[in-house]
């Protein structure tokens, strides 16, 4: 048993793997040591969302908790539904970049569907998919809890519905009270402050989307010295 030196937290990475990349190496992660915790979104967007799920994947086996974000949720019923319209919401928000980085054609994939009503995937993403799926929603420690999106601020964690972890703003960024400080994802904080930099809401909340694939940056929060890093 170790004691843990510091919890990381790092979130929305949309395939942006050299920035993933360099910021691990900034925050001196060392496995033995430090907790990190990784709050969704690795895919869509980015030049490389297989290549930030592969790193995803090597440091949940280094003892990484990573947890499921809303763009993980449209790709997950985008390639088992076998319809054009979850298809079609998921390449809108960035899943042929994802499909591309596998090898895929998007356009290849809607034709089968339309013609046999599904689509057969290379091995590698439906390893990859089948981690997706069995990803969690939350996690939490003694003082924090970890989310992509937030929480409903009416309502215990085990009544919560799981589409409001991934895609919950307005309701959590306005009404949350409670104890446990709130590390989410998911709302670029440019959006809700002036700067990309780490978001320290007034009411227990931090966010930490940096906005990275918008040409904001990606940011990682250490606790409990809320020192933050970026690049």
């Amino acid at each position: 048993m170790y004691t843990v030196r510091r919890l990381l937290v790092i979130s929305d990475m949309h395939g942006q793997i050299d920035a993933f990349n360099k910021l691990l190496d900034k925050v001196r992660y060392e496995p033995e040591k430090d907790l990190l915790f990784l709050l969704g979104d690795y895919v869509d967007r980015g030049q490389n969302p297989k290549a930030v799920i592969q790193k995803a994947r090597e440091l949940e086996k280094k003892g990484a908790i990573t947890l499921k974000g809303n763009h993980e949720d449209m790709m997950e019923k985008a390639l088992t539904r076998f319809n054009s319209e979850s298809l079609s919401v998921w390449a809108a928000n960035g899943g042929t970049q994802t499909l591309s980085s596998y090898g895929v054609s998007i356009k290849k994939v809607f034709e089968d569907v339309k013609s046999q009503g599904f689509f057969d995937l290379p091995d590698d993403l439906k390893n990859d998919l089948e981690w997706v799926q069995n990803l969690n929603f939350y996690a939490e420690t003694e003082h924090y809890l970890f989310v992509h999106a937030g929480v409903d601020p009416d309502k215990k964690l085990d009544d919560t519905d799981e589409q409001t972890f991934l895609w919950i703003r307005g309701p959590f960024l306005e009404g949350y009270h409670g104890d446990k400080t709130v590390i989410f994802g998911h709302t670029p904080t440019m959006t809700i402050q002036p700067t990309s930099d780490v978001y320290f809401g007034e009411n227990n909340i931090i966010g930490i989307d940096g906005g990275c694939v918008f040409g904001g940056q990606l940011n990682c929060l250490e606790l409990p010295s809320m020192e933050t890093y970026q690049v």
